[in-house]
């Protein structure tokens, strides 16, 4: 039984760290919304300016491809090795998955110069594909170890039952298994869309093109060289911020719920 003094030393601990979380947050809106740098009314013409100023429409389209695509590969490629790793027995299942787990392990610090002059002789980079493959390799990596655990915990009888029925392979997954796996699906598809999105690294490696900037990229080079002000920067990092935190709004039920139910089904 918790005592009301441990449940409020609980609640003041989790108000201490909710302040330190939203205090930057804030700090920047306010900033965003604040009067301009450059003298101007503020408020919502700070958005305007950034956005012409920046070519932040450039930019987000390109973060917007890459981020969709890299989600679509990943997790269709991610449900399917889960499935074999989790459901299917097969000589040499556990090496190989040891191999995709290297993809989480390995920062993307340590492979990213040889995989420039790989992509390079490939002719691959300062291209879409330059960007977004190397993402993929990293988010399947995560999903396949994602997927596996889920299927893994899976009801064993209601598989059994499905092949006992004549349900073939492809019907146990797509139509059984998947079905109820939406949270974790969910889960994946919220994580693999914020950490493509933010992603730094790779697009600054891999392209020069304008054009083929991402988002957080364009918010960097717009701070060195379009503005020295504040508020058209803050402006800015709203606008890039914006897009991961109205699909978290929009799936956070599904989100935090394949979240617990990972947590209790390990």
């Amino acid at each position: 039984m918790i005592s009301r003094a441990e449940k409020s030393a609980n609640y003041l601990i989790l108000v201490v760290f909710a302040v330190f979380a939203i205090t930057p947050i804030l700090t920047v809106l306010q900033a965003a919304f604040g009067p301009s740098d450059a003298g101007g009314g503020g408020g919502f013409g700070n958005f305007a300016d950034a956005w012409r100023i920046g070519h932040f429409g450039t930019y987000l389209r390109m973060s917007l491809a890459v981020s969709v695509s890299v989600v679509v590969v990943s997790v269709l490629l991610s449900i399917l090795s889960g499935f074999a790793f989790g459901v299917m027995r097969f000589r040499g299942s556990g090496p190989l998955f040891y191999l995709f787990l290297l993809g989480i392990m390995m920062p993307s610090e340590a492979i990213v110069v040889p995989l420039y002059f790989d992509l390079r002789s490939l002719g691959l980079t300062d291209t879409f594909w330059a960007v977004a493959l190397p993402q993929v390799a990293q988010s399947v990596a995560f999903g396949t170890f994602w997927m596996r655990a889920y299927f893994r915990s899976s009801s064993r009888a209601l598989v059994e039952a499905a092949r006992l029925d004549g349900a073939s392979t492809r019907r146990l997954l797509w139509q059984i298994l998947v079905p109820l796996a939406r949270p974790a699906i969910v889960t994946m598809t919220v994580l693999v869309f914020m950490w493509t999105w933010n992603e730094f690294l790779i697009p600054l490696v891999m392209v020069t093109d304008e054009n083929l900037r991402t988002a957080p990229l364009g918010l960097a080079f717009f701070q060195g060289q379009y503005t020295q002000g504040f508020t058209l920067l803050a402006a800015g990092a709203v606008i890039v911020a914006t897009p991961v935190v109205v699909l978290y709004l929009f799936l956070q039920r599904h989100f935090i719920a394949g979240m617990l139910e990972g947590a209790v089904r390990e």
